[in-house]
């Protein structure tokens, strides 16, 4: 599936209220401890309906890594009586599925004991190494894969939302969350308790195991075909030590491919109880009725018998500075990360303010790179992402023709280095201050944005955070700054990645020019974006893009305009091979 949602929130990040503009929230616990946010608007007659799993990656052990992902995935299959033309016959095929994948696995073992002893060499999963009997299996499996789909309904989720005036059906996993998410017209909000509460009570994991086919081509796009995708996996692994934010999130392929039902059933139990799990509304709707609807459909689902485990692995404390070197197709870059706090420490306020006085081109580090030092070009960029264990600070900036990156690397530091040093002055603190709170004005007239800051705020850990946030920002003080800069910015704390061009490597100049950490992003949604081969679901995509245009901010505008400018040239070129067959 498309993630648009991840698009926006790289587009948009996790804003900061405005200050003064308090959100009038209804909260309400069912017996099952099921949360409900709702805020009551009226201003069109439509409602912005999402629900939060708190889980992602970072619940996940060894063996099971980008469970949380593909249960993303799963969740759209159906259930006993959506996505399927008899469920008799789906659980009688998913028996034999089981079966056949069980004893696939009896051959992995065997695998995977002769690649350790040497037998093999490459993947356990590679074509070439597979055993006669493991080639049998599989061309049983293939025949069951086929079985399935001619009982399958495909997308009947989806169709049942476009039916009734639905849009924006779709749903993103992170470290830490999985959230779904649809806006209904207001006269269909009963619809979505009643489908989302059965997609919840009586899941149907169809196509479990062709899924993860799936999951490896989204892992190959997101990952492996990327410029810079296979180095920051990997940069990010070195990055984290102890904790389990050292995987991704799509999952280890391996473990990917190893997953099984029984696993993910066990899973489903513990992390998509109804207490754990946070529903929000936003739009227009009457509280008292959604609420006697949220009791009717949601209360329906018994509370998880066993309480979903506490996260316990601690970051342990870098003691030494770590390098990354790399050869990519792409531009010279340098990226400097620091490990910092996580969401609601008391810090994170004076660390997302940090990163504020560094970014945009009125920030420090465009001051100093590009238009002083002349060392870099684009847009240098400072950000601060606090998860919910955990987070990091992390700077970078696009190497100059010319320049080597230890110039750009110094200068990077050196501008750290001064907010640790030197307080900055209250003009300038204060500058930034207003430009945090002002930018999430617009944030907070959207539905569909105010339902999503609710539900990864309770999911971090209290949703009164966009409540609660704008005095802590500005009663954040340029002490506070350098203290948090002098304890963050040290070398035995500090991991620098460098890259350089690979020989022969050729980049858009108008890509080029986009600010260093759009460019990555851009990057990545392109390639997922235009590998839709059919042009009726890139319209779609296309026009659900053009309307968020005027919600887009001003920095983010290049960015988001060349990406439209691309898709409109893959619609144009699909469209005029489907004239031409």
């Amino acid at each position: 599936m498309y993630k648009r949602a991840i698009l926006l929130l790289l587009f948009f990040g996790l804003p900061f209220p405005l200050l003064g503009q308090k959100v009038d929230v209804r909260e309400e616990l069912l017996p099952n401890g099921m949360r409900l946010l709702m805020v009551e608007r009226h201003d069109t007659p439509t409602v912005s309906c999402g629900w939060v799993a708190k889980v992602g990656s970072v619940n996940e052990s060894p063996g099971i890594t980008g469970i949380s992902h593909l249960f993303e995935h799963m969740m759209f299959k159906g259930t006993k009586t959506i996505g399927t033309k008899g469920y008799e016959k789906d659980r009688d095929i998913l028996a034999r599925q089981d079966a056949v994948r069980a004893e696939m696995e009896r051959e992995y073992s065997k695998l995977r004991e002769q690649l350790r002893r040497g037998e093999i060499s490459g993947s356990i999963y590679d074509p070439e190494n597979a055993t006669p009997r493991l080639k049998e299996l599989k061309a049983q499996l293939e025949k069951l894969y086929a079985e399935e789909k001619e009982n399958i309904v495909k997308d009947e989720l989806d169709q049942i939302y476009t039916r009734e005036g639905a849009s924006g059906l779709n749903a993103f996993t992170t470290e830490d969350q999985t959230v779904y998410f649809v806006t209904v017209p207001a006269n269909k909000l009963e619809l979505w308790f009643w489908l989302e509460s059965d997609r919840l009570a009586n899941p149907v994991f169809r196509e479990f195991y062709s899924e993860r086919d799936v999951v490896r081509e989204e892992r190959r796009l997101r990952v492996e075909s990327t410029p810079l995708g296979k180095f920051e996996e990997q940069f990010n692994a070195m990055f984290w030590q102890s904790t389990p934010y050292h995987h991704p999130v799509i999952g280890w392929p391996a473990d990917v491919e190893s997953i099984t039902r029984a696993q993910a059933e066990a899973y489903f139990a513990t992390y998509y109880a109804p207490n754990n799990i946070t529903a929000v509304l936003v739009g227009d709707f009457d509280p008292e009725k959604a609420l006697e609807l949220a009791k009717r459909y949601f209360g329906r689902l018994p509370r998880g018998q066993v309480a979903p485990p506490e996260v316990i692995s601690e970051e342990v404390p870098q003691v030494a500075e770590k390098r990354f070197l790399a050869e990519a197709e792409t531009n010279p870059e340098v990226q400097i990360r620091f490990h910092a706090v996580p969401f609601l420490h008391r810090d994170m306020y004076a660390l997302q303010l940090a990163a504020d006085l560094l970014s945009r081109r009125t920030g420090r580090l465009y001051k100093s790179l590009v238009e002083g030092k002349k060392v870099a070009v684009g847009e240098p960029y400072a950000s601060f992402r606090p998860m919910k264990y955990a987070g990091y600070f992390e700077v970078g900036a696009e190497v100059k023709e010319g320049v080597e990156p230890a110039a750009v690397e110094g200068a990077l530091l050196a501008e750290l280095e001064r907010l640790a040093k030197e307080p900055v002055e209250e003009r300038e603190l204060q500058k930034v201050k207003n430009q945090q709170l002002a930018n999430s004005f617009r944030r907070l007239q959207s539905n569909f944005f105010l339902m999503l800051q609710l539900a990864l705020y309770d999911s971090f850990g209290d949703w009164r955070f966009i409540n609660e946030a704008p005095a802590k920002v500005q009663a954040v003080t340029a002490q506070d700054i350098q203290r948090v800069a002098s304890r963050t910015f040290t070398r035995e704390n500090r991991n620098v990645a460098i890259y350089t061009r690979k020989a022969g490597t050729a980049e858009d100049p108008e890509l080029a020019a986009l600010p260093a950490e759009l460019r990555g992003m851009v990057k990545q949604q392109l390639q997922q974006l235009l590998t839709i081969n059919d042009a009726d679901r890139l319209g779609q995509a296309l026009a659900q893009m053009q309307q968020m245009m005027g919600r887009v901010p001003p920095q983010m505008k290049p960015a988001f305009d060349y990406v439209l400018r691309k898709m409109e040239e893959r619609l144009a070129q699909l469209q005029r091979e489907k004239k031409e067959e």
